[in-house]
């Protein structure tokens, strides 16, 4: 028994941690449990490099991508189709910016940290809708 949970605990190890990686399911729904319409729940999510975030279209008309000036550096963007779940595996750390295409300006974003990180000072520098800007300034408070 001993040598069973030496072994696995030396092959996460070797494996990076990659066993104890979490999974976390954000909705994209038409209208939120506190009565919000256009959002992802949850809005913010806090995890570390090698989590899995699954977007799952629970209403129609949907997808996640990430927006161009909100990646940190080095890491590589996602894009989801409308209507179709994504699962992303986000290994760099940083401040993630993420939009529902079709309502971006309606202000349907979320916010991924990823690591033990602050929010870059450009992050919502650019071109942001009014309520988008609005709800990602509420996500990063969370921080």
């Amino acid at each position: 028994m001993i040598r069973t949970v030496a072994t696995g605990l030396a092959l996460a190890v070797l494996m990076g941690g990659a066993a104890f990686a979490e999974t976390f399911e954000v909705k994209m729904l038409n209208k939120g449990t506190d009565g919000d319409r256009m959002v992802f729940e949850p809005a913010f999510v806090q995890a570390a490099p090698g989590d899995t975030i699954n977007f799952v279209a629970a209403d129609k008309g949907h997808n996640a991508e990430t927006l161009g000036g909100m990646l940190p550096e080095g890491a590589e963007g996602f894009k989801g189709k409308i209507n179709e779940e994504i699962s992303v595996t986000l290994d760099t750390e940083g401040v993630y910016g993420v939009i529902c295409k079709p309502h971006y300006a309606m202000g349907m974003v979320m916010t991924i940290a990823v690591g033990d990180v602050e929010v870059p000072d450009n992050f919502l520098e650019g071109r942001v809708p009014k309520r988008a800007k609005a709800r990602f300034e509420d996500q990063l408070s969370n921080m």
